[in-house]
Order: C-alpha cells, then structure tokens, then sequence
C-alpha cells in the first residue's frame, strides 16, 4: 500500500510539472503574439563548473579533489618533476615554475596547481607564496 501511495504521488508531481511547463510556454506565445516579448527567450546555459553553491568556487580551488582531469598549461616539460619535494629545485627549476606561471591568466593558476598535484608534481617552496598570492588575489 506505501509504494502505491508513493508511485501516486510521484505521478501527481509529474503531471503537476507538466501542467506548469505548458502554461508557461502558452504563456510564453500569448506575450509573443500581443508583442510584448519580440521573441521567446532560450535556455540559458549553466556554468558547470561554478554553480554558486560552494562558499569557494570549484574554479578557483586548488584541491585535487575537486577534479580528476588532468590539463596541460603548455607544461608537459614540468613532468621530469614528478615525486621530487618541494625544496628539492635549483635556481634554474625555479624561474621554469615561474615562467609558466607569469605567462598564464590569473583565472587559469587554480587549474594549473590542481593539474600539477594530480600529475604528482610539487611546486617549488619559492614559488608557492606568489601562487598563493595569485589565488587569493582572484578570489577577492
């Protein structure tokens, strides 16, 4: 009798939501045909990557977690660091880090950090207060 119960009122929401859809699109044409609209507005698409519901967005977080894919920032070089440690660079090492970084948007340093932690490659220790720098900056 419970599953009944629910299947009815499952399809009471369904048809409740159709019944809306069909008054709004009617709705819709009335306001077209009057002219009060000139054309019948299209759905907006929806950035899947930030969607507001998160106090930090997904875009600008540099956790691994967030994201599985792996993207390249024209850094493929950067690979023969994987597994080294932070303070393990030379000099030279360094200004690569920073030569990538400074020549990307500051919108794309989030994914390029996520990108190096899912390839295994740790930043240098020179070079992550200016990332933090960067990050922080673009969250405000």
């Amino acid at each position: 009798m419970f599953y009944i119960i629910i299947i009815v009122a499952l399809l009471a929401v369904g048809c409740i939501a159709a019944l809306a859809g069909w008054l709004h699109k009617r709705k819709l044409e009335k306001q077209l045909e009057s002219g009060e609209i000139t054309e019948i507005p299209e759905v907006k698409q929806v950035d899947t990557e930030c969607c507001g519901q998160h106090e930090v967005c997904e875009k600008d977080s540099l956790l691994a977690a967030v994201s599985k894919d792996v993207e390249y920032y024209n850094d493929e070089e950067l690979d023969r660091f994987r597994g080294r440690e932070g303070d393990e660079y030379t000099g030279d090492e360094c200004e690569e880090f920073r030569e990538i970084l400074y020549t990307m948007r500051d919108d794309e340093v989030a994914g390029w950090v996520r990108s190096l932690q899912l390839r295994y490659i740790t930043l240098p220790d020179e070079v992550k207060d200016e990332v933090f720098l960067i990050v922080g900056e673009r969250r405000q």
